[in-house]
């Protein structure tokens, strides 16, 4: 049985790891319908998504799945991007009326009748905050959401929706080669607010893909973080994929890693971290982050 944690101070129940769907790519395939259901069995229940995505197929595609088991799932999506009518890319509109209409399409796809985190994808200063959050207290109030959150990594952004609003969580990239988001995390951790991690694995970096540059990590960076893993992993006698996850989760502030799974195989690689968590000494996360350079923002602080 997998050991479910409350997501901020909502009613969300959801297991230590998240599929990402964004990784199943090519619509309602049973391929992507096996990942998300064999997940689902293997005790992963937060499964998430966004219109975005394949211009809306994602949400399709992830609606379709879950059908039959909606009960079983925390599902989140993701609304403030709109795709341009040529489809060359999208553009970001954040606002309330826009949000208010927006939500029907992705019930649609979704095939639910309510959705139980709703996340703005984004969001900068300049948007009418005031008004995005109305949006979503109202779908709230009107019971098409449960909960709404906060997808971004931009600290001034998260800091205003942290005190203004009714957010349980923020989904950023956080992991091992990132970890520029512990400057928000004593305010979230304050405000009783859950961190959605995303990219726990580093693109494979750390694990069987070749070194490369990431972010202003250089790939000798990149490199000697992927020899500090394999150490710690052979020493622990876990896999690679089972260390990166604990370093994510094992940090207070986190509550869900939602990670990108496309094939069975790689599901059947997290199975041992989704039933049988690590749990990282302070000693040992030292020893993974030492000789790694922290990154820190630059931009919208």
């Amino acid at each position: 049985m997998v050991a479910l944690t409350k997501l901020g101070q909502s009613e969300l129940q959801v297991a230590p790891v998240g599929l990402g769907a964004m990784s199943l790519k090519g619509g309602a395939t049973k391929q992507n319908s096996d990942v998300i259901q064999h997940a689902v069995a293997a005790g992963i229940n937060y499964v998430d998504t966004a219109d975005l995505y394949e211009r809306g197929m994602n949400e399709d595609m992830v609606g379709q799945a879950i059908e039959p088991i909606r009960q079983q799932i925390i599902l989140a999506t993701k609304v403030g991007n709109q795709w341009r009518s040529d489809g060359s890319t999208w553009d970001w509109k954040a606002s309330k009326p826009y949000i208010i209409k927006t939500v029907e399409a992705s019930l649609t796809r979704l095939r639910t009748d309510y959705i139980d985190l709703y996340q703005l994808h984004g969001g900068t200063m300049d948007d009418p905050i005031d008004e995005i959050i109305e949006a979503f207290e109202q779908l709230v109030k009107a019971g098409k959401i449960r909960y709404y959150g906060l997808s971004s990594i931009r600290p001034n952004v998260i800091r205003t929706y942290a005190e203004k609003s009714n957010i349980v969580s923020v989904m950023m990239q956080y992991n091992l080669l990132d970890r520029r988001p512990e400057v928000v995390f004593p305010l979230l951790c304050e405000k009783k607010i859950s961190v959605i991690s995303r990219g726990a694995l580093t693109q494979g970096l750390l694990i069987d893909k070749p070194v490369k540059n990431f972010l202003q990590l250089t790939s000798g960076e990149v490199g000697h973080a992927q020899r500090n893993v394999e150490k710690l992993a052979d020493s622990l006698a876990v896999s690679k994929s089972q260390l990166l996850l604990a370093y994510v989760l094992n940090h207070s502030a986190v509550d869900v890693a939602a990670v990108g799974v496309r094939t069975l195989a790689q599901l059947d690689d997290l199975q041992e971290a989704i039933k049988r968590p690590l749990i990282l000494s302070d000693s040992e996360r030292s020893e993974l982050e030492r000789g790694i350079r922290k990154l820190h923002y630059t931009e919208h602080l």
